[in-house]
């Protein structure tokens, strides 16, 4: 069936867009829930407006998602989950923890639905998938760890991150504790060489005579 979206439907398209359903679709669920109309000449008329702005729509609504996928893509995130020696979790790492823990690193706020990943029941790293209707499909890491070994696997990385910043700082601490010693260098050089040229010559008159003396 061909209707008219009065708002924005996933995977389907937005507000004032005409597209082809599934009559089941349509009858049941989009016309009832006032999502969409019937693409009939009266509703075409009527809704030209909205289908006129559909286009901008669509663009600001692409732009957005490509924002949010370079923003969320790479992001980590870590749990701690009770497991057995296997490595099964007892339990798992629903779409839902996943969201909610995206939420709390990043402030992005996804529908649990956009996750392409079932529930997670193995300890280890796993590459999820986000399904935002992107240029590009964005990817958590996210990794689970024993519930006892948590604290210790935060610290480390913690410790590894500000590794990797200590040198940049020490560099550049090196580089102010070498201009003094410069400096000084400088000076002194400076100083040796204004004493070389003040010091008093020897008068040629007292040489001479002490020539003739001899």
């Amino acid at each position: 069936m061909k209707v008219i979206l009065t708002a924005d439907v996933y995977k389907h398209g937005v507000a004032g867009e005409v597209v082809n359903v599934a009559d089941g679709f349509a009858r049941n669920y989009l016309i009832p829930q006032g999502l969409a109309v019937k693409a009939t000449p009266g509703a075409l008329k009527q809704n030209a407006k909205l289908r006129e702005t559909a286009a901008a729509r669509k663009a600001a609504l692409e732009n957005k998602l490509n924002e949010l996928a370079r923003q969320i893509d790479g992001t980590e995130l870590v749990f701690g989950r009770r497991a057995g020696a296997n490595g099964k979790l007892y339990g798992s790492v629903t779409t839902m923890d996943i969201v909610e823990a995206l939420r709390e690193k990043t402030g992005v706020d996804i529908n649990r639905r956009r996750i392409s990943q079932h529930a997670l029941r193995e300890l280890g790293e796993h590459e999820v998938l986000v399904r935002l209707g992107s240029e590009t499909t964005p990817k958590l890491r996210v990794i689970i760890v024993r519930e006892e070994e948590l604290k210790d696997f935060l610290a480390a990385r913690a410790a590894a991150e500000a590794g990797e910043e200590a040198p940049a700082e020490e560099d550049e601490a090196a580089e102010i504790e070498e201009a003094p010693e410069l400096a000084g260098e400088k000076i002194q050089q400076l100083i040796e060489e204004t004493e070389a040229a003040t010091e008093p010559l020897e008068p040629a008159g007292e040489t001479e005579v002490e020539e003739s003396a001899g």
